[in-house]
């Protein structure tokens, strides 16, 4: 078959075309080399130090089922994966049916730097309604995303009193749709979390509504069409952190996850408070005294039976693989937490995958310039 001949390239728009050619390839050439310096900054996080290399700890394997025979394969996995899940979802109460495509209120718009800000509210769980935040920055097409989760939505995009929280602002300035969602009214009558159907009647531990919550938040963002639903993160500090953490675990669409010093396993320490009626200690009012248990002032509702059967949060963090995520520790999450990662690193390890599991470490419980740096090239390297 005769194929048809092409015109030669006038010499005038040859020269344009090669110029053109040119500047794309080292555009390109550019963008490689960007993207190569970035994971080069973030790559030292994904391994653990020597002497935390192999260290499992108590931790009781993920890699077990519950009749005891181990997970030797991709498949077992998928399966093993599907019991710990299953299990955590019974013991917590099951989710209310998603809502997929939530109606929308815009509020207010308000023009900043390279973006547009959109209060909006929206029904994020069958019972109530919340307030947040959208930044969408300028350009075209589809982008990367986060939602960014805290006490109230404010401190994440720049207008709340503490410093290095500003994580929706930050991404946003990077290009990042986020939406920025927080407990507002449960944080300021010092109930905190989100009780289904009601306070006096839960019937799902508050920080597992908080997870579908987040997870109604990722639908919300699925549906703006500058927002690539493949490529949607999650992160927060501290309450933040155990809210991101529990939301990436429970709801697999979540493409990647920072978890900022959240306290990634069960602790004494007062910080790490799991304990808490608003997180996994629901129990009917009165309450329990806040603070770490104590004979006189015992922890209540599920807590106490995690403990009893054995049961720890690296078993939650499992449900990541194959996703990345990072711990960004702090005083709650310093290095000795590589023994409950590495049981997600094993998992990955047996899908044949490496560099899933990151920690960086500072001293504070705050955040700081340089962990959130962390935090912003993990989350422009595993979504952009």
């Amino acid at each position: 078959m005769n194929r048809p001949m092409l015109s030669p390239i006038p010499w005038p728009d040859r020269r344009r075309f090669l110029k053109s050619f040119a500047a794309c390839a080292l555009s390109g050439s550019s963008l490689r080399a960007a993207e190569q310096n970035k994971w080069e900054k973030i790559a030292p996080f994904f391994e653990p130090p020597k002497e935390w290399h192999g260290q499992y700890g108590d931790y009781r394997s993920p890699l077990i089922f519950k009749d005891g025979s181990k997970v030797e394969t991709a498949a077992d996995w998928a399966r093993r994966r599907k019991e710990i899940r299953e299990d955590w979802m019974s013991l917590m109460g099951p989710w209310p049916k998603l809502i997929t495509n939530p109606v929308v209120r815009t509020i207010e718009e308000t023009r900043r730097e390279n973006f547009l800000q959109i209060k909006i509210r929206f029904k994020w769980t069958p019972t109530e309604h919340t307030t947040g935040y959208l930044l969408i920055p300028d350009g075209k097409g589809r982008r990367p995303a986060a939602v960014t989760v805290y006490y109230e939505p404010e401190t994440a995009i720049g207008l709340g009193k503490s410093r290095h929280r500003d994580f929706a602002l930050q991404l946003a300035r990077r290009g990042f749709v986020t939406l920025s969602i927080g407990t507002s009214v449960t944080t300021q009558n010092r109930t905190y979390a989100i009780h289904y159907p009601s306070i006096e009647k839960a019937t799902v531990q508050p920080l597992s509504m908080l997870a579908y919550a987040a997870a109604n938040a990722w639908h919300l963002l699925t549906r703006r069409p500058e927002v690539d639903a493949e490529r949607i993160g999650i992160l927060g500090h501290s309450y933040g952190g155990k809210w991101a953490m529990f939301a990436s675990c429970l709801f697999e669409r979540f493409a990647c996850a920072a978890w900022s010093d959240p306290g990634i396993v069960f602790d004494t320490r007062p910080s790490i408070n799991y304990w808490e009626p608003w997180y996994l200690g629901w129990h009917l009012r009165p309450w329990r005294k806040r603070g770490v248990p104590t004979s006189s002032n015992p922890a209540r509702g599920l807590y106490p039976r995690l403990l009893k059967e054995g049961r720890d949060l690296h078993e939650l963090h499992a449900l990541m693989a194959p996703r990345p995520f990072l711990v960004s520790g702090g005083s709650e999450d310093s290095p000795p937490r590589w023994s409950p990662l590495n049981h997600s690193i094993a998992v990955c390890k047996l899908l044949g995958l490496d560099n899933r599991v990151a920690m960086t470490n500072r001293p504070e419980h705050s955040p700081d310039a340089a962990s959130n740096a962390a935090i912003y090239d993990f989350f422009e390297h595993f979504l952009k």
